[in-house]
């Protein structure tokens, strides 16, 4: 059999029982989505291959230990534990990207910026999914009107104007209770020491 007519879990397997070549296939096969999605998110090679060389150390743990469930498709799962890994990497820097009162002009501002899924695939469209199952939960312990102007901007892609215009508030109005809805998730998020992925 080739190497192109070996399913990933057959690799997986076969790698599990000790055949190294096989993880070196399914590593080339996976490495060209996983290394792109990294880098579309971190900007900046040498930082993104860190994280990419993380992200399979992690991939050979879980593996090695047993805990890969063999329902779930591969290249999907490396990607949800790169993305955590992405995520890890920007609340470490605490460089979660900020609001500023030009986002509503350029419509470039999605939950922490780097949740923001580039080509929206199969793959990328599960990861969105758990993310916003997530996040939905923290959002539900937000003041009323953070937590409208959050989930009308992030669920509902809604551009600030079409928010203020709705809800008869001006921008900044919007763009404030944005403000102090990240603020405050995050604070949610660091008092209940968890991470969005945890």
């Amino acid at each position: 059999m080739g190497a192109t007519t070996l399913t990933d879990q057959i690799l997986i397997r076969a790698y599990l029982d000790g055949d190294e070549k096989s993880f070196e296939i399914l590593l080339n096969r996976n490495k060209d989505r996983v290394f792109g999605y990294i880098l579309s998110k971190i900007k900046n090679y040498d930082l993104a291959n860190d994280i990419f060389q993380d992200v399979f150390i992690k991939v050979i743990r879980t593996l090695k230990k047993g805990s890969y469930n063999e329902e779930g498709k591969f290249l999907p799962w490396v990607l949800t534990i790169s993305h955590n890994l992405v995520i890890d990497h920007f609340r470490r820097n605490k460089k979660m990207p900020t609001i500023s009162e030009t986002s509503f002009v350029n419509e470039d501002f999605d939950i922490f910026s780097v949740l923001k899924l580039t080509d929206r695939n199969a793959e990328d469209e599960i990861i969105k999914v758990q993310i916003e199952e997530e996040l939905t939960d923290l959002i539900e312990l937000l003041p009323i009107d953070q937590k409208e102007v959050l989930f009308k901007r992030i669920f509902k892609e809604m551009s600030f104007k079409d928010i203020a215009e709705e809800k008869d508030i001006s921008i900044n109005t919007a763009l404030g209770r944005m403000r102090y809805a990240l603020i405050n998730l995050r604070k949610i998020i660091d008092q209940k020491e968890i991470c969005l992925h945890h």
